[in-house]
C-alpha cells in the first residue's frame, strides 16, 4: 500500500508529532509499504518533499491508499484533520470525527463517562466567563476537591498547560495559565492511586487490549514530581513497569473499562486508556485517540510486551483503517 504519513501541525504538540511521524514512517516502511511523508507547518500548510500541497475534495491525497495522521492536539487529533480526510475521500488510521472530538475534550469525555457510570476523579469544569460570573460558588466547589489538585486546559495533551496546585493561593495563577491554552478548563482532585495505562487496538465493535503498564516518574520539572511534559518526553524521565503492580482483579477491571470506553466513544484503530488505580479502586482518567507513537512510547511498548512488534502494529492499523473505509463506503449517506 501507499501510505501518506502526516505529522507536524499547528498545535503546541507539534514537535512531539514530528518525532512520532518519523517513527511511524519507518515502521510502515519496515512493514513493506511505501511512504509519502506530509509535514504540516506551524501555520497549517501541508507540504510534501518541500512543495506545498493543493488539496481537492474527493480527489484523495497524493495517490495514497490510506493516510496515517500522526497528529497530536488541536487541529489534528480533535476531529478537524479527520473531517478534512473524510472530505478528501481517503481511508485513514484512527478514530473518526466524532470520537476524536469527544476524546480530546476532557470535559466532553468526562460527561460521557459520567453518563456511562464509569468511575473517575472528581472534577469541576469552568470557563473564564462562568468563573467571573459566579466565582464564589465555583471556588467553593473547587475547595471541596481538596489539595493538591490539577488545573488543566480541556483540549490539550502531553500535559501542556497543566498546573499542580498545592495551596489555595496558587489557584488563580494556575487558572490564568490554563486559560492561555483553552477557554474551557477542568480542575481535578489529585488521586492517591498509581498511574496505569493500557493500549487498545481494533474497531468499536471488536477490539483487543494490551497488558497494563505502570508509570513511575523518575524526573519531573514540576513541583510535586508528577507526570509532566519533561517526564513523558525526556529520556530517563519515567519508567514503564510491565505488568503494572496491581492486583489481578484491578488489572482485569482496567482492561474491561478500556475496552468499554473505546467502544462507547466509537473509537477506531487505536487509543491509550489512562487510569488511576488505588488498591481495588480503578478510575478512568483519559482516552487518548492518537497517543505518542514512537517505538519507545507507552502505546507501542505495551503492545510489544503483549507480543506485537512495531512494524506489525503499524500494519494492523493500516488494515483496520482500510476495512473501516470500505465498510463506510457501503452506506448511502
Amino acid at each position: 500500500m501507499i501510505v501518506a504519513v502526516i505529522s507536524g501541525g499547528r498545535s503546541s504538540e507539534r514537535e512531539v508529532s514530528l518525532v512520532s511521524g518519523a517513527a511511524v514512517a519507518d515502521g510502515v516502511e519496515r512493514a513493506g509499504h511505501e511512504v509519502r511523508a506530509i509535514e504540516i507547518d506551524a501555520e497549517g500548510r501541508w507540504f510534501h518533499e518541500g512543495n506545498e500541497l493543493e488539496l481537492h475534495p474527493g480527489r484523495g491525497l497524493l495517490g495514497a491508499d490510506v493516510a496515517f495522521p500522526v497528529l497530536h492536539g488541536p487541529f489534528g487529533e480533535d476531529g478537524t484533520a479527520q473531517g478534512l480526510l473524510e472530505m478528501l475521500d481517503i481511508a485513514y488510521v484512527g478514530s473518526g470525527v466524532r470520537a476524536s472530538a469527544v476524546c480530546i475534550d476532557k470535559l466532553a469525555l468526562k460527561q460521557l463517562l459520567d453518563h456511562l457510570g464509569i468511575a473517575q476523579v472528581p472534577f469541576v469544569a469552568l470557563t473564564r466567563a462562568s468563573y467571573e460570573a459566579d466565582r464564589e460558588s465555583i471556588d467553593s466547589q473547587i475547595a471541596a476537591l481538596g489539595l493538591p489538585l490539577f488545573v488543566k486546559p480541556a483540549r490539550l495533551g502531553s500535559s501542556v498547560g497543566i498546573v499542580r496546585v498545592a495551596a489555595a493561593d496558587e489557584l488563580a495563577a494556575a487558572l490564568e495559565q490554563a486559560f492561555i491554552y483553552d477557554p474551557r478548563v477542568i480542575v481535578e482532585a489529585a488521586s492517591g492511586g498509581i498511574e496505569v495505562e493500557c493500549s487498545v487496538l481494533g474497531s468499536a465493535e471488536q477490539a483487543e487490549v494490551s497488558v497494563a503498564g505502570e508509570i513511575v516518574v523518575l524526573r519531573s520539572a514540576s513541583p510535586g514530581g508528577w507526570y509532566d511534559y519533561e517526564a513523558k518526553y525526556t529520556p530517563g524521565g519515567m519508567e514503564l513497569v510491565v505488568p503494572a503492580r496491581i492486583s489481578e482483579t484491578a488489572a482485569a477491571r482496567v482492561r474491561e473499562l478500556a475496552l468499554r470506553a473505546f467502544s462507547e466513544a466509537d473509537c477506531s484503530g487505536l487509543a491509550r486508556a489512562d487510569f488511576f488505580v488505588d488498591g481495588e479502586e480503578v478510575l478512568l482518567n483519559e482516552l487518548n485517540t492518537m497517543p505518542g507513537f514512537t517505538t519507545t512510547s507507552v502505546y507501542a511498548r505495551l503492545w510489544q510486551e503483549s507480543g506485537i512488534e512495531y512494524p506489525q502494529l503499524c500494519d494492523r492499523l493500516l488494515e483496520i483503517a482500510v476495512a473501516r473505509y470500505r465498510d463506510q463506503r457501503g452506506y448511502r449517506f
